[in-house]
């Protein structure tokens, strides 16, 4: 019997189950033949485990709950600073790191972030904005516009009229957005005719000079900017834009954000506005609908939505607890659409409005400069760039404006070393075409060769079509050459009309300078070194110069019936007369949308003389001398008696008539 207990022992032994580890870390009894009492030993056991392990997992969550709300009413983490860090990382501009940023970076659909990085400008002109935002007729960056200046406005012989800075045509006076290089920081201002607006209001002219919010601060090419500038970049703090109760709401503002960055802008206002009826004292989701309402005027084209997004920004920058940098963000944006829509003045305010906020800002104080030149007071632009240059000497934006005025004022050796130390800085909103035009004009008349020098690098940057070829305002692929024959231009009709009829042009031109009226206007565009030079105007941006034609009514007849020229609105068509000893500088016109054609009424036999490029000619008397005048010219009087000829500029022969039609008027 004693074996048979032995194998019994054996037996009980083989059955014993074996403890194992299940997936939740508890032990179990493994399965045997008496599966139903084991299966009822385990379930016990697993049942108590379960209790256990549900009873941590509740306390762990109640101290999970619990510290995320201490953290964020005692606001013990900073997590502006935090997510700050991946600022640089901000491809869409939106001011946090996502997923549409993400798209960005890894170049993946890039069409669903809904940036405005082609804006205008302005202005752009805008818009010029400050980029490469658009190498054609408008520039800009979101949230950042470059100065729109109503500077050098040639209309004249070649002409340029300085001491303002440009307008663009958004702005108060349209019209005279005036013949004058007024490029920011866009490759040579190429043109493209197709041009829309908000009625008539949106900027036309590439990278008109404005901080696009100075409108702009241009952004260049990675590859292009100075080291320092990039780490500068990389280390610039994110703004706080959400106060302590705003981050309580952060995913339902991030939400309705994310439908405006993917332009689904109708859905992003009435998301936003929902938030606003809901938390009404929220600077946060106001400013969130004011941009909403921003992008629908711009996708309505519609200046009443704009000036009800202006009257949003307003109220988001008002509120109790706006954190500063929202305000900033607030009145930047309202400012720079307030020029947008041409109300230099009224931006003026929100600008002086953030300078007395932030005093110690000094490229708030900048734009404010900007903005007094917007509306033609270089005096005040003057007084507040000496005040960012007593504090931060090397401000090459600050230096780049400052040399500006004072050339505008005729201190020609005084503003070349400002011009040429803020180019050189390669600070934002510096690389602008028209700057190195000013700076290369001044050098030349001050007779330093050196001025090529800055003309080829302004080409190489893209701002110029040539070295010789320095116009501003163009439109891509027109034939360029400085001098060109009737057949060139295929307007025989107009040519031949101006040359069988000279002598009646002539002594319509002499009886007008007989009378004692007036009517010749001295050249106020400061093109001469010395000598005197009158002007009458017939047409200028393509309509007649009020009651001109009364006193030479067949001179006029002549023209009516070839809009080429009557209908040029980038042209004049005017008598020009030209006293001995007169020197007209080296300049450039503002665009290569025109040629101008010089019919000669009464010149001197020696002395009188037109250089365009490398290539000097003479007038004669009844024939029409041709040239593209976005060419350097230079002109030379010295003869013993005046120089009367007649001006007529024609549309460049290549213009299709839709450009002809739309392109914005200088």
């Amino acid at each position: 019997m004693a074996p048979r207990k032995n194998s019994r022992n054996q037996s009980k032994k083989e059955v014993k189950p074996a403890a194992m580890v299940n997936k939740n870390g508890v032990k179990a009894e493994a399965a045997t033949a008496s599966g139903g009492v084991a299966s009822g030993g385990g379930g016990a056991a697993s049942g108590f485990s379960g209790t256990k392990i549900f009873t941590w997992f509740m306390v762990l969550a109640l101290l999970g709950v619990w510290s995320s709300v201490a953290v964020v009413w005692l606001d013990l983490v900073d997590y502006d600073n935090v997510i700050g860090k991946l600022s640089a990382y901000d491809a869409d501009g939106d001011g946090d790191f996502d997923v549409e940023d993400a798209k960005v970076l890894l170049d993946q659909s890039p069409g669903e972030v809904a940036s405005k990085k082609n804006r205008t400008k302005g202005v752009k002109e805008r818009p010029v904005s400050l980029v490469q935002k658009e190498a054609k007729e408008e520039s800009a960056v979101e949230e950042q516009t470059e100065p729109i200046v109503k500077e050098v406005i040639q209309t004249t012989e070649g002409t340029e009229e300085e001491g303002q800075l440009p307008l663009n045509p958004s702005q108060e006076q349209q019209a005279p957005e005036g013949e004058s290089p007024d490029a920011v920081g866009t490759p040579a201002k190429s043109e493209d005719a197709t041009e829309e607006s908000f009625e008539g209001k949106l900027a036309v002219e590439a990278g008109s000079f404005e901080a696009e919010a100075a409108v702009q601060v241009e952004e260049r090419n990675a590859e292009d900017q100075p080291e320092d500038m990039l780490k500068y970049k990389a280390k610039k703090k994110k703004p706080k834009l959400l106060n302590t109760f705003e981050k309580t709401i952060k995913s339902e503002i991030d939400a309705a954000e994310k439908l405006r960055k993917k332009g689904k802008v109708e859905e992003a206002v009435r998301a936003f506005d929902t938030l606003v009826q809901q938390y009404p004292q929220s600077p946060r989701c106001r400013y969130g609908k004011a941009l909403a309402e921003d992008d629908l005027a711009e996708k309505m084209r519609s200046n009443d939505m704009l000036q009800k997004a202006l009257s949003t920004y307003k109220e988001a920058s008002e509120l109790p607890n706006a954190t500063p940098d929202l305000i900033k963000a607030t009145l930047k944006k309202r400012a720079e659409r307030q020029q947008f829509l041409g109300r230099m003045r009224g931006a003026l305010a929100t600008l002086e409005k953030l300078v007395q906020i932030f005093p110690e800002d000094m490229a708030l104080k900048n734009d404010l400069g900007v903005a007094h030149l917007l509306i033609g007071d270089n005096k005040s632009a003057k007084r507040v760039y000496e005040e960012v240059l007593a504090i931060a000497p090397s401000n090459g934006f600050a230096k780049v404006h400052y040399g500006f005025i004072l050339k505008s004022e005729n201190k020609i050796a005084e503003s070349i070393p400002f011009l040429r130390d803020g180019l050189e800085s390669g600070d934002p909103g510096t690389d602008d075409g028209r700057f190195y035009f000013h700076l290369g004009d001044a050098l030349q008349r001050m007779g330093d060769d050196s001025a090529y020098k800055w003309y080829e690098r302004g080409h190489q940057r893209g701002h110029f079509a040539s070295v010789w070829q320095r116009s501003l305002y163009n439109v891509d692929g027109l034939k360029a050459q400085p001098w060109w024959t009737p057949k060139d231009t295929g307007y025989m009709d107009l040519i031949k009309t101006l040359e069988r009829n000279w002598r009646t042009i002539r002594d319509e031109a002499l009886s007008v300078m007989d009378q004692t009226t007036g009517l010749f206007v001295p050249e106020e565009e400061n093109l001469r070194e010395k000598g005197e030079w009158g002007q009458f105007t017939l047409w200028q941006q393509g309509k007649k110069a009020g009651e001109s034609c009364h006193s030479v009514p067949k001179t006029c007849g002549l023209l009516e019936r070839y809009p080429e020229a009557t209908g040029c609105k980038r042209g004049q068509i005017k008598f020009s007369v030209m006293q001995p000893g007169t020197h007209v500088w080296p300049h450039t016109g503002p665009t290569n949308c025109r040629l101008r054609m010089h019919l000669g009424l009464v010149i001197p036999k020696t002395g009188c003389k037109i250089r365009c490029t490398n290539d000097t000619r003479a007038w004669e008397e009844g024939k029409v001398l041709i040239f593209d005048d976005s060419f350097e010219h230079e002109v030379w009087q010295d003869a013993n008696s005046y120089r009367l000829i007649f001006i007529v500029d024609v549309w460049h022969p290549e213009l299709t008539q839709y450009q002809r039609q739309t392109l914005s008027p200088i």
